[in-house]
């Protein structure tokens, strides 16, 4: 059996403590009430996994043109700070380490989610082949609306409003949404972002909105709480790039500069295959970046802690086995077996396939 001690080992990710190095990923449970606001079970849901050494919340809406699907949680206003409040206040209760993802979804939303049936916005009016969760079920994504100078500063301010209700509610930190094809990714990435102002073209364009949300943050916490999330293999609601490594390096190079907790790659997706290249490429970026490195995507116990002992990560983050198994780091280190994902209760619904998987010792 591998030896997986290296999991257990505590981590100091900038001014974040963290007890050990199985780390909770961003989880969309589609459970949070209809305004935006934290379900109550979500308490229960968040205080179960604490073990974690730090659980990096579900994404959660900037703003009301940030949501991209039913029932996920906002922080854009005192109702939902009060209840993200009792969440955190749960996790600490129970010796946990909590930061919250500040997320808007750009171009992967519908109509039908955003106020007074307005049209989703992104960097350019590029249509995502690609589709989101509604009242309906799975729709295609509505077409977006390029957004302009006044646009890009309203979001701006959003993230900064955002991250204060986040300090308000106690968070231990924060971690920008940077992938996925969201709408940082729809900046960053070439295949969507067709702009000609200072926000498109060359590299260092394409990286100036999530530089410049990361200063919006970084004002409100200090850097050394902040984290960003990137998925440099694109894989995800419709994204490509013609020269994902050297933009994604320069990326790093940016983010090397502002001394932040951490950086969380999205290494690959449980529907697709990643090349030799691509891990190559992967291996090369990560080696960039001067600090706290989390990989995250494919892995258990036994490769997460060869990734670890190898110096390819720092921690790894973990997302169905931690909806199955609350307990999951406590499984790691005695070799147990894991419970089952039950996939259909991923997305909505009630306590059943979310505060319902048994413990080892429950």
């Amino acid at each position: 059996m591998t030896d997986t001690s290296i999991l257990f080992q505590p981590l100091r990710a900038g001014d974040l403590a963290l007890a050990n190095r199985v780390l909770m990923a961003p989880l969309t449970r589609n459970r949070a009430h209809p305004d935006g606001t934290p379900h109550e079970m979500a308490e229960t849901y968040y205080a179960q996994r604490a073990s974690a050494g730090l659980i990096v919340s579900e994404a959660t809406q900037i703003s009301p043109m940030g949501k991209g699907y039913i029932d996920t949680p906002g922080i854009h206003s005192r109702k939902h700070a009060d209840a993200w409040a009792r969440i955190v206040e749960a996790v600490h209760a129970a010796g946990g380490c909590i930061a919250l993802q500040l997320w808007h979804v750009g171009r992967i939303s519908h109509v039908s989610l955003l106020p007074d049936g307005a049209r989703p916005l992104s960097s350019s009016a590029v249509p995502a082949n690609a589709k989101t969760f509604t009242r309906n079920g799975f729709e295609e994504c509505s077409p977006p609306v390029a957004m302009s100078a006044e646009d890009i500063a309203r979001t701006l301010d959003e993230f900064a409003t955002a991250a204060r209700f986040a300090r308000d509610a106690g968070f231990d930190g924060v971690e920008i949404h940077g992938a996925n094809g969201y709408l940082l990714d729809q900046f960053l990435q070439d295949g969507v972002n067709r702009r000609d102002d200072d926000y498109g073209g060359p590299t260092e364009n394409r990286m100036r909105l999530l530089s410049e949300v990361l200063d919006r943050v970084s004002d409100v916490f200090d850097p050394s709480r902040v984290g960003v999330r990137l998925s440099p293999l694109g894989q995800a609601n419709d994204m490509t790039d013609s020269d994902p490594e050297t933009l994604f390096g320069a990326v790093i190079d940016m983010l090397s500069q502002r001394n932040l907790a951490y950086l969380h790659f999205v290494e690959g997706f449980v529907s697709a295959d990643t090349s030799g290249e691509e891990r190559a490429m992967l291996k090369r970026l990560r080696k960039r970046f001067d600090g706290v490195y989390i990989g995250n995507g494919g892995y258990d116990g036994a490769s997460a802690a060869e990734a670890i002992g190898a110096g390819d990560a720092d921690a790894i983050s973990f997302g169905r086995p931690f909806i199955a198994n609350p307990d999951l780091p406590e499984r790691f280190r005695r070799g147990a077996p894991l419970n089952h994902p039950d996939q259909d209760t991923f997305y909505g619904g009630g306590a059943a396939g979310y505060t319902d998987y048994p413990f080892l010792d429950r």
